[in-house]
């Protein structure tokens, strides 16, 4: 029988341990949710905290409500959200509900890890001389009782509403805080990310949206904010139960004093 001398035994055994070292670094989390997050602190950070804790992260940008079915169907043990635990449960059914589908049973110790909070921002056209709007103007804007910027002291010029998707967190949130569950206008034009929204905007100078302040200090385009009531949620991740060791190493670092200067405000 061929035997292995202690060389080879050796040369084997540090083979192994570099197996397993290099699979421990290379271990990835899928995130699924908020956009919002992913541009505030998961996408600035990720190079930050590979470098801390050897975890990668793939985050899956379906938005707040996907992200909570995504964990509610088993295909993520996280998710991550712009909204509180309850709303984001709530919002989450609502897209079902609006597809014809059945209520999804929620399961039962869900956590909501909060990382850090985001500031929604009115944004209209830089050409727009309005510079500060109450939420009661914000609600007549948005919904269609208010057509024309001179009603509440702008230029003679038709009001655009633009707004993001249906299950966008953002929108669920302004709508339900600023303009207590007011519908949108009729002629709002929805748009499909943060980004296009801000675009829109840009281009009509009858514009109006709503955007989270930290994605709008990126590329605010042709766009200006618009002072108002402070509107505030928090952002984090969401778990079914305590957090898997690794999705808390991330929830420890970006709680950290070096996590926290990832974050863009």
């Amino acid at each position: 029988m061929k035997r292995f001398s202690l060389s080879s035994l050796v040369i084997a055994v540090s083979f192994i341990f570099m197996v397993s070292a290099s699979a421990q670094a290379a271990q990835t989390v899928n995130l699924w949710g908020s956009t919002t997050c992913q541009k505030r602190f998961l996408e600035p950070g990720a190079k930050a905290l590979e470098a801390a804790t050897g975890i990668k992260t793939r985050v899956i940008g379906v938005g707040t409500e996907k992200g909570m079915l995504a964990l509610f169907e088993g295909k993520t043990n996280v998710a991550i959200s712009s909204n509180t635990l309850q709303d984001s449960i709530d919002s989450a059914q609502e897209v079902l509900k609006t597809a014809g589908r059945p209520e999804i049973a929620v399961p039962e110790g869900l956590q909501f890890h909060e990382i850090t909070k985001d500031v929604i921002i009115p944004i209209v056209n830089k050409d727009n001389s309005v510079s500060k709007l109450t939420w009661k103007q914000l609600t007549g804007l948005n919904s269609g009782q208010i057509t024309n910027w001179k009603d509440v002291g702008g230029p003679d010029l038709p009001v655009q509403v633009i707004t993001s998707y249906a299950g966008s967190s953002t929108k669920a949130v302004f709508q339900k805080m600023v303009m207590k569950d007011a519908t949108y206008a009729a002629n709002a034009i929805e748009v499909k990310s943060t980004s296009l929204e801000i675009s829109e905007v840009s281009k009509n100078k009858g514009g109006i949206g709503a955007v989270t302040s930290g994605f709008f200090s990126l590329n605010p385009g042709n766009a200006k904010m618009v002072k108002s009531k402070t509107i505030e949620r928090p952002l984090g991740l969401i778990t079914i139960g305590d957090p898997a060791p690794e999705v808390q190493k991330i929830i420890d670092f970006y709680l950290s004093k070096e996590g926290q200067k990832q974050i863009v405000n």
